[in-house]
């Protein structure tokens, strides 16, 4: 009794090795990959977001080809065998009875030596082959991350979003935001200046130059300063070239930072403004439908309740000119420092993020 629970537990204690520790998938430094964002239903955040991404990659790579079980083993499984049957043939070693003039001790180790090659080959048998879009932990709410292999993120979402922006087609229900990440690294201020000086020299170091603006998010994290981030981008920007020059207008590029935890994400993206800060729910709506319209909207509306084109322009005016006062007052003194992208949680703009303050607490 004693030798089989003693078994059974080595049996166990192998096994368990096979199984993926929680945490094991999170978001780490060296990572690339695309930042979705989501009110509530994470769940079905990453199932659109896997259509989606595949759809488009599809146009642009071509089809995944997904390996076989024993292609994605590695070198667990000899050549000729199957998960099935280990050597693919009933004469194998580890299929034969031992000889009765063995001692116990040797059928002990052979069973052994069996035990653990059968535990190798269900872990190799079972073992995901690295997919080009794999989801890992972002580590926040409503944030969900797909880690990428051999995709160039900014690529391949700005090819989504041109191709939404052009069609108006609406092809997700439940995704905001897609941002794409092309680089990782620590959390901290030393580290984040480090990288942003190589990290950002494809785009502004001379002779490269551009305009540019800077969209700073912080999730689960308060050990940052948004003003200091900021101030020492901007700085290092300055320094790669000085003709950089900031626009928050209509910028070339638009430096997204998104920090979550103790990892820093960055990425450098085109036409941010154009397309609606990278919303997918906002780029395919057409300009009468994005809050304010034009004044010939506002006067077709009206005249279709009976009333006069002159009353409806200078209506139209007017709420213009408010929106516009607003607007300005509510920028910072500082015009780096301008408001992330990132709406106030539960207000009626579609883009607003339910994840709490800097998007919420675990």
């Amino acid at each position: 009794m004693s030798e089989q629970k003693g078994r059974k537990r080595s049996r166990a204690q192998y096994m368990n090795h096979g199984k993926r520790q929680k945490g094991g998938r999170e978001l780490e430094v060296g990572m690339q990959g695309i930042l979705i964002t989501c009110n509530m239903n994470e769940r079905k955040c990453t199932a659109e977001a896997y259509s989606l991404l595949n759809e488009y990659a599809d146009q642009l790579y071509g089809p995944e080809k997904v390996g076989s079980p024993v292609e994605q083993g590695g070198g667990n499984l000899m050549q000729g065998e199957t998960v099935g049957d280990p050597s693919g043939n009933r004469d194998h070693p580890s299929r034969q009875p031992a000889l009765g003039g063995e001692s116990e001790e040797g059928d002990e180790d052979d069973a052994e030596a069996a035990l653990k090659k059968e535990v190798d080959q269900i872990r190799a048998s079972t073992e995901k082959k690295l997919r080009r879009f794999q989801a890992v932990e972002s580590g926040a709410n409503n944030v969900v991350f797909l880690r990428t292999l051999n995709i160039e993120p900014e690529k391949l979402v700005h090819h989504i979003l041109q191709d939404l922006h052009t069609t108006k087609k609406k092809k997700t229900r439940v995704i905001l935001r897609m941002l794409p990440i092309a680089g990782t690294c620590k959390a901290f201020m030393e580290d984040m200046k480090k990288y942003f000086q190589t990290f950002l020299d494809p785009w502004f170091k001379a002779p490269n130059k551009g305009t540019f603006q800077i969209v700073y998010k912080a999730r689960n994290n308060d050990h940052l300063s948004r003003e200091e981030v900021i101030k020492a981008l901007a700085g290092i920007v300055g320094i790669l070239n000085p003709e950089n020059k900031v626009d928050l207008t209509n910028p070339e590029y638009t430096v997204v930072v998104e920090i979550i935890k103790s990892v820093c994400c960055v990425s450098v993206v085109r036409d941010y403004v154009l397309y609606r800060k990278y919303n997918l729910q906002e780029v395919v709506k057409g300009s009468g439908d994005r809050g304010g319209g034009s004044e010939e909207a506002a006067a077709a509306a009206w005249s279709k309740q009976g009333g006069s084109g002159e009353e409806a322009a200078a209506t139209a005016r007017s709420k213009l000119a408010t929106a516009s006062r607003n607007a300005e007052s509510s920028k910072d003194s500082d015009p780096l420092q301008q408001e992330g992208g990132e709406s106030i949680p539960g207000g009626d703009n579609p883009d607003a993020e339910a994840d709490g303050k800097d998007g919420g607490q675990e």
